[in-house]
C-alpha cells in the first residue's frame, strides 16, 4: 500500500465508525422514546403499575399487555349470563385465573394473570363469592374481585330461639332487613295458601315454631318476606309426612306438635333426652296433670332488662304466678302457641316419644346439663340437689 492510499483508507473507516455510531444513537433515542410511549400507553389502558416492580419487568410487562389488549379490554362474550364465581381461601392466581377462564369469563389465563401482576392486583383478591359476566372485560373483572363484600352471607339460627332473638341477630348479619320490618313480617303469620302448613296454623297465629333454625347462604339483599318464606320453606321441607304422622298418631295436629317441640326444645339441653322429656309431657297431658314447665313461664314473662335475655333465669316463686295463658303452670295443657322455633331432634322426639312411667324430671345435681327423672311426686323430691 502506498502512502496515498493509507489515509484515504483512514478517512473511510473513520466515517464508516461515525456512521454506525450515529445509527447506534439514533436508535437508542428511538428505543427509549419508544419505551416511554409504550409505558404510558400500558398506564393509560391498564391503569398505574405496581410501584414494586423494576423497571424490566414493568418494559415486559407493559410490552405483554399491549400485545394482548383485545383479550383484556374486550368481553369475552357480550351476551353472557351472570354467574357466581368463588375465590376460596388461600387459592393461587394461577388456579384462579384458569377456572375464569374455563367458565368463559376470560379470554386468556396468561393475559389475566400478566395483568394482575402488572397492577398489584395479584394479592389483593378476595375470598369470597363474587357475581360476574362474560360481558364484563377483565379489567372490570379484577376489580370485582377485589370487592370485599360477597354476593352472599350465613345466617345461623339456633333452635330454641323465639321469633325476637331472630330479629336481633339481623343487625350484625350483613342483610339489610330491620329487626321491626321482619317481626312485623312473621308476626302476621304465614299468609300465603301456597304455604303448606297456613291451613294448620290458627288464625291470628305468627310464625313462631315454624321458622327452622339451621345455617342459611342468604343473598344479601334478600326482603323480610323472604327471608320468612325461606326459613318457612325449611321448616316445610324438614317435617314431612313421616313426622306428621307420628304427630297425629298421638292425637296432636302440627300446630300442638310444634307447640310441643318449642318446649321440650327449651327444656332440654342433651338432644339424646328429648324422647324421654316427651314421654313426661305426653304421660301429665293423657292424665289431665299441668305441665309445669318453666320456659313457658320464661316466654311469658318476655325480655329481662336486667339479664338482657328473653330467658328469665333462674325464676322466682312469684314468676311462677305470673297470669298469662302460656304459664303451664297455672293454665292446664298445651299452650296458646309455640314459644320458640324448635330444630328437628325435637320434632322428631314429639313425633316418636319414648314410653316410659315418667312424670316428673329435673335438672341432675352434677351440672352436665342432664336431668334425672321420676314417676312419683316423692321420687322427684328425692332428685333434688343438697
Amino acid at each position: 500500500m502506498d502512502n496515498e492510499t493509507a489515509p484515504s483508507c483512514s478517512r473511510k473507516l473513520a466515517g464508516c465508525l461515525l456512521g454506525s455510531l450515529f445509527i447506534l444513537c439514533l436508535a437508542s433515542i428511538a428505543s427509549v422514546f419508544f419505551a416511554i410511549y409504550m409505558l404510558d400507553r400500558a398506564t393509560g389502558t391498564f391503569g398505574q403499575v405496581n410501584p414494586e416492580l423494576n423497571l424490566s419487568n414493568h418494559l415486559v410487562l407493559a410490552a405483554t399487555l399491549l400485545l394482548q389488549e383485545n383479550d383484556l379490554t374486550m368481553p369475552r362474550n357480550p351476551r353472557g349470563e351472570d354467574q357466581l364465581f368463588t375465590i376460596q381461601i388461600g387459592e393461587s392466581v394461577p388456579e384462579i385465573t384458569r377456572r375464569l377462564e374455563s367458565q368463559g369469563l376470560i379470554s386468556s389465563a396468561d393475559a389475566m394473570r400478566s395483568l394482575l401482576i402488572y397492577s398489584g392486583n395479584d394479592t389483593r383478591l378476595q375470598a369470597g363469592q363474587h357475581r360476574l359476566n362474560a360481558r364484563m372485560t377483565a379489567l372490570e373483572i379484577m376489580r370485582e374481585l377485589q370487592d370485599a363484600t360477597p354476593e352472599t352471607i350465613p345466617l345461623t339460627i339456633l333452635a330454641g330461639w323465639r321469633v325476637e332473638e331472630i330479629a336481633a341477630a339481623l343487625p350484625t348479619s350483613g342483610l339489610q332487613i330491620s329487626p321491626e320490618i321482619f317481626l312485623d313480617t312473621v308476626r302476621r303469620g304465614p299468609g300465603s295458601t301456597s304455604d303448606p302448613a297456613a291451613a294448620e296454623i290458627p288464625a291470628g297465629a305468627t310464625m313462631e315454631g315454624f321458622l327452622f333454625p339451621s345455617t342459611y347462604e342468604l343473598s344479601r339483599t334478600l326482603s323480610a318476606n323472604e327471608l320468612a318464606a325461606t326459613l318457612r320453606h325449611s321448616f316445610d321441607q324438614q317435617v314431612g309426612a313421616d313426622l306428621r304422622q307420628g304427630f297425629s298418631q298421638h292425637g296432636l295436629s302440627l300446630y300442638q306438635a310444634v307447640t310441643l317441640a318449642s318446649i321440650i326444645e327449651r327444656e332440654a339441653v342433651i338432644d339424646e333426652e328429648m324422647p324421654v322429656i316427651a314421654s313426661v309431657f305426653y304421660n301429665r297431658l293423657n292424665s289431665g296433670m299441668k305441665l309445669d314447665s318453666d320456659p313457658t313461664v320464661q316466654y311469658a314473662i318476655g325480655y329481662n332488662q336486667a339479664q338482657q335475655t328473653w330467658w328469665t333465669n333462674p325464676l322466682r316463686a312469684e314468676d311462677l304466678k305470673v297470669q298469662s295463658p302460656y304459664n303451664t303452670y297455672l293454665a292446664p295443657g298445651l299452650p296458646p302457641g309455640p314459644i320458640s322455633n324448635p330444630g328437628l331432634s325435637a320434632l322428631q322426639a314429639v313425633a316418636s316419644p319414648l314410653q316410659t312411667p315418667y312424670y316428673y324430671f329435673r335438672a341432675a345435681c352434677d351440672g352436665s346439663g342432664r336431668h334425672t327423672f321420676a314417676q312419683t311426686l316423692q321420687e322427684h323430691i328425692q332428685n333434688g340437689c343438697p
